[in-house]
């Protein structure tokens, strides 16, 4: 028997030549938009050295260095330790994001030399052939040269949502990806020049911007920046003009003054925790593209989850063929292999026939109708050998159609009964039907007589159940949103433990919140479109929802982009990985509770380190505005709060914000933080200046503003290790064991000589230490009584 099979797609292009690419490179007509998945180190140095509050306090330090001694400059050298730390972190996270996208890179494929080679997105050059399949991204802009039922979706570009249908000579634009057939097209636009494309880069490149947390720090940050111009004027003019103190003394007491004010280490805090959460999560083979992704996914409430792909494995097994009104098994099994053969790029579906029915040949196919989720079925038209099958075939032409069965068939035919039992045991069900019309017909699916019905399983991931387990806990709804049959989508479902009836998707309705209603109360949806997940992801975000999407597949796409955030997994298309926040390089669906738990860590951690330092900055524009109404000395010199800082702040915020937190993320980030220190800061401020009044009127004589000074001290540290106690809660071993360490440094400066005489303390005799400490201790008692009126006025 003559092998009459044809290819499903003859190559009209053979592409460049190795000389031509070389000549192409040489001449810089190459793809050179820098496909960076991070800030380059440059980017980092600058950002981490050159901000506002760096300036101030750069400026702050030089003068001190000039006029005071070297203990009252000890601010400028913690500063660029802290620095130094914070650009080190980002370079660590850098490396893990840079390695991470060289694996999830696109990879498109070129014909050069006649044979087909896959290449990096930078390398490609004009004129480069590229071929094309479901989920490829199209990465430059070019003309199609090939076209074999190309469909294009370019509503990333566009905004309409239907498919493009390309034929040879017609345009394509980088940004869009393909949807359904396949093809090859030219380059024409390369690098620079394509503006799509660099849209595109632009839109998945990572970023620290665009995050709550990071704004609401700017909107804090924003306002201390104005509290403190008013504080620092005042403080100068007081300090320089109205006391008679030495020139050298007023101007250190000034900058004393001023440093506090700068919550110079919340930034660098954050942008630490981040970037050791980046590393934490490259680990797992998890690639943050868009950092806030590690926080927006901690403060997720409803998760969408695209079933194939992510609580199903991507391969599938036939388990059974059966067939319909007398159909003969071996003719619908060569039918089958030719469906398969047709194809060059299968879904998993068609893979599991490929691999179940192989290709007999004999057949020769003369059209196509390729797989589309928007259709739900795929087609092919043959013509058949006389001796092709052996069924009694005659030969001649036949067009087929394979694809959901609910779809292809009317309410009412009997097959669906069947269809019915076999999806309420979970499995997966493909219809192979004779089509009545052409494939060009509007409805090719009108009128077609079912054949046979090819019986799959699909397999459940290990890790699926414990997933969502994980979420129930966490009080995130889990929802399946699945273009399969509703009743077997439901049955998988059921399987790992998610309750609830299956909804057919196709009698949603369409209006916004009539949809999200629906939405809230169901859990399990099937036969939904590409669009309509895009709307219910709209919908349920219309009813205050923060949603995460996940899947693998083209026909996610739209609805990842419109998440507020987006999960992909590694072996999913170049379009998922391009448009997702979170690749899940590994495709381990359990790797998301790791996420999660690594943006509570952050929000949570960050949330209370900040009340730590903006307690600090609270009360000292207070104590500066106290100085100037008073017209006294400032209390302290730099020295002073540099050791209040670093004891009470800086090293505990430093372990607090990189500890374990599975606290769940609460809005409203400013508001929890101000609540919080603004309070705080005045209980303080106020206590310390109590206790440097009292100090004034107690010592007498020259030199006695030491001794004032110590007993402020005193006071002032006493009530910020009272705030830090209340934050370090709830306590653990290494909790205690901190906060205690910080306490037993303070008493170790004040013990030892050397110590003393470096910061400037000494207690004079007993009266005034224990006044302090009893102000102090008023002041503790005031602060857990706010802090625990504050949790009852507003409840989380």
């Amino acid at each position: 028997m003559a092998d009459t099979d044809a290819p499903a797609l003859a190559p009209t292009a053979t592409g460049l030549t190795a000389a031509e690419v070389a000549d192409r490179v040489a001449r810089g007509q190459v793809n050179d938009v820098p496909a960076r998945s991070s800030r380059s180190v440059g980017e980092i140095v600058r950002a981490n050295v050159f901000t506002r509050f760096n300036a101030i306090i750069g400026v702050l330090w030089l003068v001190t260095l000039a006029v005071a001694p070297i203990q009252d400059s000890l601010f400028g050298f913690v500063i660029l330790a802290n620095t130094g730390i914070g650009i080190v972190q980002e370079w660590r996270a850098k490396k893990t994001l840079d390695s991470l996208a060289v694996i999830g890179e696109a990879r498109p494929t070129v014909r050069r030399d006649g044979t087909t080679v896959r290449v990096s997105t930078s390398a490609l050059v004009l004129d480069d052939v590229i071929e094309i399949g479901p989920g490829d991204k199209i990465v430059v802009d070019g003309g199609c040269v090939e076209a074999d039922g190309l469909e294009i979706d370019e509503s990333l570009l566009t905004g309409e949502a239907d498919p493009v249908a390309k034929r040879a000579g017609d345009q394509v634009m980088s940004g869009s990806f393909v949807v359904a057939g396949g093809g090859a097209f030219r380059a024409t636009k390369v690098g620079r020049e394509a503006y799509a494309a660099q849209l595109a880069e632009e839109a998945s490149r990572f970023t620290l911007v665009h995050s709550e947390l990071r704004s609401g720090i700017s909107t804090i940050l924003k306002y201390v920046t104005w509290m403190m111009i008013p504080a620092a004027i005042g403080l100068v003019v007081t300090q320089l003009f109205v006391k008679n103190n030495g020139f050298r003394d007023s101007v250190a007491r000034t900058i004393g003054g001023i440093v506090p004010m700068v919550p110079e280490g919340l930034v660098l805090l954050t942008s630490i925790a981040f970037a050791i959460g980046v590393v934490r999560l490259g680990r797992r083979q998890c690639l943050v593209q868009e950092l806030p992704a590690i926080e927006g996914l901690a403060r997720v409430d409803t998760v969408c989850l695209d079933k194939t792909g992510t609580l199903t494995e991507g391969g599938m097994d036939v388990t059974g063929l059966r067939t319909l009104d007398g159909a003969d098994e071996g003719y619908v099994r060569q039918v089958l292999g030719a469906l398969g053969e047709s194809d060059p790029r299968p879904n998993a579906s068609l893979q599991a026939v490929i691999d179940a029915f192989p290709h007999a040949g004999g057949w020769r196919r003369t059209g196509s109708l390729p797989f589309s989720s928007a259709r739900k079925y795929s087609g092919a038209a043959f013509n058949e050998s006389a001796d092709a099958d052996d069924g009694g075939s005659e030969g001649g032409s036949s067009t087929w159609l394979l694809g959901a069965p609910d779809v292809l068939l009317d309410d009412d035919d009997p097959a669906l009964a069947e269809t019915e039992r076999l999806n309420e045991q979970g499995l997966r069900v493909l219809l192979l039907a004779r089509a009545a019309h052409g494939l060009d017909d509007p409805e090719p699916a009108r009128g077609a007589r079912p054949v046979a019905l090819v019986v799959l399983e699909q397999r459940l991931r290990p890790d699926a159940g414990d997933t969502l387990r994980y979420f129930a806990e966490q009080n995130v709804q889990a929802k399946v949103v699945s273009g399969d049959n509703a009743v077997s989508v439901g049955a998988v479902a059921a399987k790992l433990g998610l309750d609830g009836a299956a909804v057919d998707a196709r009698r949603l309705p369409a209006d916004r919140d009539a949809m999200g209603r629906a939405l809230d109360e169901g859990t399990v949806f099937g036969r939904v479109t590409p669009q309509q997940k895009r709307d219910m992801v709209g919908a349920l975000q219309s009813r205050g929802h923060t949603v995460a999407m996940t899947g693998d597949g083209v026909n996610d796409v739209l609805a990842l982009k419109d998440a507020d955030i987006g999960v992909a997994m590694g072996s999913g298309s170049e379009a998922t990985r391009a448009v997702a926040q979170i690749v899940l390089l590994d495709n381990s669906f359990a790797t998301l509770p790791s996420v999660v738990a690594e943006g509570r860590r952050v929000i949570g951690n960050i949330t209370r380190v900040a009340t730590l330092f903006l307690v600090k900055t609270v009360y000292s524009v207070l104590l500066a505005l106290l100085v100037v109404f008073w017209q006294v000395e400032y209390p302290f010199l730099p020295r002073h709060l540099t050791m209040l800082s670093t004891l009470t702040i800086g090293i505990p915020a430093f372990f607090l914000a990189l500890a374990p937190n599975t606290e769940r993320a609460r809005p409203h980030f400013v508001l929890r933080v101000m609540r919080y220190s603004v309070p705080g800061g005045v209980i303080a401020g106020v206590a310390t200046f109590v206790t440097y009044l009292l100090a004034r009127h107690h010592y007498t004589g020259a030199g006695s503003l030491e001794a004032e000074t110590s007993a402020a001290t005193l006071t002032l540290f006493l009530a910020s290790m009272w705030v830090l106690a209340i934050v370090a809660r709830p306590y653990t071993w290494w909790r205690v064991l901190l906060v205690a360490s910080m306490g037993a440094a303070f008493l170790l400066v004040l013990a030892v000589p050397s110590l003393q005489h470096f910061f400037a303390l000494k207690l004079v005799g007993p009266t005034m230490p224990w006044t302090a400490v009893g102000v102090a201790a008023v002041a503790a008692v005031a602060l857990e009584f706010t802090w625990r009126w504050v949790d009852r006025r507003f409840p989380d």
